[in-house]
């Protein structure tokens, strides 16, 4: 089989399961992130924080329900034309270039990875895509 790394959907496609969204360890939101969610919320900075976060260290990330889902997932992202960059880079991210590793630990979590891919398609692809958003 031949894979072109032009095209993403040939080692991704979102199923829109909520799997990702779904899980410890929490989205961090950066200021920017968080003005963008509280004005689309319709909120203020201050309260968005209080309300729909919770604090990793310094740092805050997405509260979760007790479903153990993102308090913004209803059997869709809410957020989504403000979701956080950790959401819209999913599953392509740096990790994957550390460790390949990782891109078939995500896919245990995310049905819409494929894994019948050989390791350096994936690792074009997401480099790609890692490098040009920096």
């Amino acid at each position: 089989m031949t894979f072109d790394t032009s095209d993403l959907s040939d080692i991704f496609q979102c199923k829109k399961c909520g799997d990702c969204c779904k899980g410890y360890g929490g989205t961090y939101v950066a200021p920017t992130e968080i003005e963008a969610i509280a004005g689309h919320l319709k909120t203020d900075s201050e309260f968005f924080v209080e309300k729909y976060c919770q604090m990793s260290g310094t740092k805050p990330v997405l509260a979760q329900g007790e479903n153990g889902y993102c308090i913004f997932w209803d059997q869709f992202c809410t957020i989504h034309p403000v979701k956080p960059r950790m959401c819209r880079e999913w599953p392509f991210i740096k990790a994957v270039l550390v460790d390949i590793g990782n891109w078939e630990i995500m896919a245990g979590s995310c049905p819409g990875i494929r894994t019948d891919v050989p390791d350096d398609v994936i690792r074009a692809c997401v480099e790609k895509i890692v490098l040009n958003r920096e």
